[in-house]
């Protein structure tokens, strides 16, 4: 990640973040031509949530009231494609892809969509990172809000702070290498949250570590005190013998790994540039490692030593996962492409997917295999069908910038945060079945 982009003030595509709500603003007049009054601002910009049934009666699934509005969605849908600026560190990368790839079909319907709710309002702290909505289920996600880890029941319909990292933030748990003062104003990076487990990694190197079933924070380390600090992710997982383990991608060119019992450092291995991300193969064994480098690595979990490379980005990587075979991998990158791997043939890709705004920032494949979900900085989630060899996609189409994509571990339900001034939010798809007319009852 490139750390200059840091002090940006939320960076140049934070215009572009702004560009919906000023086009709100600029296009706030009725169909009759006629500025609108106050009270109808307040109506048209009220918090009311979508439900499924409301969206099959014509309701946006937003909440956007474009029959007031002086703009059609399909035309603010065309503004947005043409202006939308993709952030990129290698100049015209993702414009050299799109001349290169092919879109794949459209028409896939995997996912329903079932609720979108405006009371729950995830927040994005670096526009390069996106991994900050996590569901332990299909009714619970935690997500980020502002300085704020929140947990959302769908059940319930409750929204419960976890962890306020606005103030003092300090272990009440002893172990050897936590700072026991803790850490004060904590801007949040990154997140992971799995099981009882939750990890939180700040600009500064920190790590917070907390067990959902426990009152309190158990470990807090700054991973490291270099300038160029910033934690970019995190991944929670079952050890290789056992155990659950973590492994925080930092700026200074390191990958870390702890294990979530004693809070112990296990393993540090280095690299020739800022690591973006990692995910680790289901048999543990393997890391994919990508970061600011046209290309991927493929690293030994034990020695740290690199087995293979994937050349053929040609832009800085932001997001990595596994397909459950363990044989399937994927990177994404700001080229605007989300590169499909085999690794017993690493030297071509087995698809190159292509994105309709920007960079993969989020990739995740389903637990059973059959999907994989990729999310661009802003207004598209992409559903690809592995058995169709990624041929076939369901879009999701919205207006905000994304700040992560989940699926539960059942694959029953998949959210989506909503980065936006007006119309931030948490959008909740459920797995198509054939009786999803049962979805009234739910």
């Amino acid at each position: 990640m490139s750390y200059e982009a840091v002090g940006f003030d939320y960076m140049e595509e934070e215009r572009e973040m702004e560009d919906f709500d000023n086009e709100f603003e600029d296009e706030n007049y009725g169909r009759d031509g006629g500025e609108l009054g106050l009270d109808d601002y307040d109506m048209l910009t009220k918090v009311t949530d979508t439900t499924a049934a409301q969206a099959r009666k014509g309701k946006d699934i937003q909440g956007i009231p474009w029959d007031r509005l002086n703009i059609t969605r399909e035309k603010y849908r065309l503004t947005r494609l043409e202006q939308y600026r993709n952030y990129e560190n290698v100049p015209s990368s993702g414009e050299s892809m799109d001349k290169e790839c092919k879109p794949t079909q459209k028409g896939g319907n995997y996912f329903d969509f079932f609720h979108n709710t405006r009371s729950v309002k995830p927040t994005i702290l670096h526009f390069q990172l996106r991994n900050l909505i996590w569901a332990t289920s299909k009714h619970d996600v935690y997500l980020l809000s502002n300085y704020s880890v929140m947990h959302w029941s769908s059940l319930t319909g409750k929204l419960t702070e976890i962890l306020n990292f606005s103030g003092h933030v300090a272990p009440n748990e002893k172990h050897p290498g936590s700072l026991l003062e803790g850490f004060l104003q904590t801007q949040i990076s990154t997140l992971a949250v799995k099981d009882d487990f939750l990890v939180a990694g700040g600009f500064q190197g920190e790590l917070t570590c907390k067990r959902l079933d426990k009152g309190g924070v158990s470990f807090c380390t700054r991973t490291t005190y270099d300038d160029n600090a910033i934690t970019n992710a995190i991944e929670i997982y079952d050890g290789l013998r056992g155990g659950i383990h973590f492994m925080a991608s930092n700026n200074d060119c390191g990958v870390r790994e702890y294990d979530m019992e004693k809070f112990q450092l296990l393993n540090h291995f280095r690299f020739p540039w800022p690591v973006n991300h990692t995910s680790i193969s289901p048999d543990r064994r393997i890391i994919t490692v990508v970061g600011d480098h046209t290309e991927g690595l493929l690293v030994d979990s034990q020695s740290g030593k690199t087995v293979a490379t994937v050349v053929g980005h040609l832009d800085y990587s932001f997001a990595s996962a596994w397909h459950p075979d363990g044989r399937t991998f994927a990177t994404g990158n700001q080229d605007k492409t989300c590169r499909v791997w085999d690794v017993r043939k690493l030297s071509s890709p087995t698809a190159i997917l292509k994105g309709n705004l920007g960079a993969a920032r989020s990739i995740r494949f389903s637990s059973d295999g059959q999907f994989m979900v990729v999310a661009e900085p802003a207004d598209f989630v992409h559903v690809y069908s592995t058995k169709s060899d990624y041929k076939k996609r369901q879009e999701i189409d919205f207006f905000g910038e994304i700040s992560g994509v989940s699926l539960s571990p059942d694959d029953e339900s998949m959210y989506i945060g909503i980065w936006d001034r007006t119309y931030a939010s948490l959008l909740q798809y459920n797995k198509r079945h054939t009786y999803g007319y049962l979805d009234s009852f739910l």
